[in-house]
Formats: C-alpha cells, structure tokens, sequence
C-alpha cells in the first residue's frame, strides 16, 4: 500500500480510503466490522464516513447508523490509534439532520458531539463540511449552476465563523484537521485565505467525486490541489459501481445501487452507458478488470491524496483494495484519454 500525505500535516493515509456509506442498509454491523478487519490488514488506514450515511437509501430511521457500526468496532477491536478517521457535519436541506438548517458554529458543535458519541472516540481526525451552504455545482448541478444568488461578504464571514469554531475544536482535542467536500476552486480558496489571514486552521483536503466519467477536478482544482497542498479524497471512483460493468446489459442486480436509484443519481443513461462500454472494452483489450483499471487510473491523477472505495460483499472490496498493484501503462492511458477527449462530460 501507498501512503500520501494529508495536506501539509504529519498524518500519512493510504492512497485507498474505505468508504462506509452502505453499512446499516446494505450492510449489517457484522459485514461492516468485516470490512474494517480486512481493509486494516491489507493495508488501508483511511477510513471515512459521514454523520447522514447510511445513504442506501437515506433515512431518518437509519440516519447515524454508519458511524455506530465504525464505534462498535472501535470497542471490540482496540484498533482507533490504527485509523485516520474522516467524518462529516451535513449542510444545509437534508431534513433527516438538525431538520436541514445550515451549518453554523451551532449545528458543527451538535455535529461533532453526535459523531463522537455514535463512533466512541474522542476525537476526530479529518472533520468536513459535507458541502457548501450556499450551494455546490456537484452530483450533476454542474449543468444548471448559477453562482448570481450568492454574497461574497456573507459567505466569507461564514467561512471565519466555520474555521473560528473548527480552531475552538482543534483545541479541545475533538478535531486533529478540516477538510471540504463537494466544493469549487474559489470556495477551497477563500477558505485558504481566510485562514492565513486570521490565523485560523487551514483546510488539509476537498473530498469531490472523480472517476472517468467525472473529471471536473482536473481543471482549476487540480492547480489549486497542486500549488495549496489541499489533495483530493476522490469519492465513487466507480461512478455508483457504473464502471464495473454490471448495468451494462441494463440489468439491476439485486441489492446493487440501481435497486435504490435507477438513474444511479444522474449517471446513468443510454448515452453514459455507450461511453462506459468503451472504457470496458480498453479494460479487455489489455487484460485488466474493469472496475481495477477504474480506481487504478484515479491512484495515478497527481492530485489524488486517497480514492475512497465501497463495496457490499467481500468479492468487491478484496477486488477493488488490490487495484493499488495494479499498473496503468502508457499504453493504457493512451487508450483511456483517447475516449475522455471525445467524451469529456458524459454525465
């Protein structure tokens, strides 16, 4: 395994995350607690989660489940000191939480005392705002996105607030390092400058999702990623399990995400399906696995800090951990960017 550093800190995290979101509904305690036991042994010291998850489906019956799965297993393992632990405070108009009201200094420390509780720790390596109050281009707004709305000063003053508290935190010993999600190059950077400004934490990470159907980060964010030391944690490297071929006959197996979104939140359709097909066929023409090639092409990107994987069997995570020795020639790579540049934003 890998290891990446986090930001400008001293944590080390291994290039695979392990993502969490389906324990609870998909996943029982037991099966999460596998996961963990078979991630922390191959290697993987990354683990994220979120204060909402599980999201397969979301429910406020369910809401907070994940993270008590992960606490359960902090008990009976011993193993906390082992894991860089990643959670998240939910924003704005998710109702099952804090009944959707934006995130303020408030709700961050409601967040950060429920987190704790349900993971039975004292702290909290990476703390993020699962997405900007003021509202996100991500999981396909890209295509309707309007910043007019927004107020500078506002938001600014928002962010010192946020940052103000996270630092409060910091101090405590409930938080080690902030981090965003599902946010733009100029958000990242107001918050950078703020907190030089003030003298205020400063943000280690953007988790935004990144796959070869998504690849809006490699633009002004991977310059940003690059010169700011703020790495990428890439979610659903698989596109929602899209890039693993198995809706390509247009079937929905049993229990897949399919069974809970058919449009697999915006990515699927005839003309994405057409395009998935093509990076399958690049896949068999030099004998790789195509959900393999998929998080092996993602460990490659100079930006990528971790890419956070997520299975619901064990055939899945044992296959997608071992895409780290996976090796992405020239060859390969030629064959992926012939395809990303006649379908750039295929979804």
């Amino acid at each position: 395994m890998k290891y990446n550093i986090l930001g400008r800190t001293d944590l080390k995290v291994s290039e695979i995350c392990l993502g969490t979101m389906t324990w609870g509904t998909q996943n029982s305690e037991a099966e999460g607690h596998e996961q963990m036991d078979y991630a922390l042994s191959q290697g993987v010291n990354f683990f994220d989660t979120a204060e909402m998850y599980p999201t397969t489906p979301l429910s406020a019956d369910t809401q907070g489940r994940t993270e008590e799965i992960i606490g359960t297993w902090f008990k009976t393992s011993g193993k906390r000191a082992d894991v860089v632990l990643a959670t998240k405070v939910t924003g704005s108009g998710y109702k099952a939480v804090r009944d959707g009201i934006p995130i303020s200094p408030k709700t961050i420390r409601q967040a950060i005392e429920g987190s704790l509780l349900r993971l039975q720790t004292d702290y909290i390596d990476l703390y993020q705002l699962h997405w900007p109050n003021r509202g996100s281009y991500h999981f396909r707004q890209n295509w309707t996105f309007d910043a007019t709305g927004q107020n500078r000063s506002s938001t600014r003053d928002h962010i010192a607030e946020v940052l103000a508290t996270m630092g409060e935190l910091i101090d405590e010993g409930k938080v080690r390092h902030v981090g965003l999600s599902n946010e733009s190059c100029w958000g990242v950077s107001q918050f950078l400058e703020i907190a030089e400004a003030q003298n205020l934490p400063r943000v280690v990470s953007i988790q935004n999702e990144y796959n070869l159907l998504c690849r809006l980060f490699d633009l002004d964010l991977a310059e940003l990623s690059h010169n700011e030391d703020v790495g990428l944690l890439a979610f659903s490297p698989l596109a929602a399990g899209f890039l693993s071929g198995k809706y390509q006959d247009g079937s929905t197996p049993e229990g897949s995400r399919r069974t809970f979104r058919s449009d697999l939140g915006g990515r699927y359709s005839e003309e994405s399906r057409a395009v998935v097909g093509r990076y399958m066929d690049v896949a068999a023409r030099h004998e790789l696995d195509p959900s393999q090639m998929a998080i092996a092409f993602c460990l490659t990107r100079p930006f990528m800090t971790s890419a956070i994987i997520g299975a619901t069997t064990m055939t899945q995570l044992k296959l997608d951990i071992a895409a780290k020795d996976v090796v992405m020639n020239d060859a390969v790579l030629a064959d992926i960017h012939a395809i990303y540049r006649q379908h750039p934003v295929p979804i």
